[in-house]
């Protein structure tokens, strides 16, 4: 899978993530769109995937205009598990190193009785939201090894946690996800790789309309302002490992029903 891009140089005044190199799923819009924004201005060479070539191109004008470098776009269906690897060993081949892995795509499939679920929805929401980060895991562990500070990123939800009625496939693929990870960071734990997780809380994002369709989206925070709680965990001054970072409005986690 051919990539392009070149790494960057530091500079007198360095910026937070000046010369890593980023990858983050699920880039064209939401949280992944405003991280890969931060990310920009701090100074981070992005690779960034999604389905849609059009919305990756997009963000890589927006990208452009903030740093005045293009970034590396990588059009990719994650449940294409074979062309993960693909990507892995296409990102070895070009900089022979990942040093900030962001797995933030996710499916929320549909909410009802966790009887009614239908059996394709239930497979395709794990296959995004567990099996294409832990097939993430398994092809950039090598590159976040190589990495002088390897920084793994994995966004969760509040219903990983609670057993709440009727948010069935999402809520369990939460929760796979969230042992996948704490396993792999206990795994690294004693190398320079670094793995935590981070609960958004409410955000303004389509998925959150889509949980909450009569919501008011400008009683959220927007996904730009969480940005920082990203940035914080991908610096190689980051000495965090295992933990859950909850980003909500506040710094305080939310009331039971009350977040995605």
């Amino acid at each position: 899978m051919p990539v392009q891009g070149k790494k960057s140089r530091k500079k007198p005044n360095q910026k937070r993530l000046d010369g890593r190199i980023a990858l983050v799923t699920g880039a064209s819009r939401g949280i992944g769109a405003a991280v890969a924004r931060r990310f920009a201005e701090e100074g981070a060479h992005l690779v960034l995937t999604a389905r849609t070539t059009g919305a990756l191109e997009e963000i890589d004008d927006e990208i452009r205009e903030i740093n005045g470098q293009a970034a590396t776009l990588v059009p990719l269906d994650l449940t294409d598990f074979d062309a993960i690897d693909s990507l892995g060993q296409a990102l070895y081949e070009h900089f022979r190193r990942l040093d900030v892995l962001v797995g933030n795509a996710g499916l929320l499939g549909t909410l009802g009785p966790l009887g009614h679920t239908d059996p394709k929805t239930w497979d395709q929401v794990l296959a995004v939201n567990v099996t294409a980060n832990w097939r993430l895991i398994r092809s950039m562990d090598p590159l976040l090894r190589a990495s002088d500070s390897g920084r793994a990123i994995f966004v969760t939800s509040t219903v990983a946690r609670e057993a709440r009625p009727y948010w069935g496939i999402y809520a369990v693929s939460k929760a796979a996800l969230e042992m996948t990870v704490l396993i792999y960071a206990a795994e690294v734990a004693k190398t320079r790789v670094r793995v935590n997780l981070l609960n958004p809380g409410p955000t303004r994002t389509a998925m959150r309309a889509q949980a909450f369709p009569g919501e008011d989206p400008e009683t959220l925070q927007t996904p730009q302002s969480i940005t920082g709680h990203f940035v914080d965990l991908a610096e190689k001054s980051c000495s965090k490992n295992a933990e859950l970072i909850f980003a909500g409005q506040g710094s305080e986690k939310p009331a039971a029903g009350k977040t995605v």
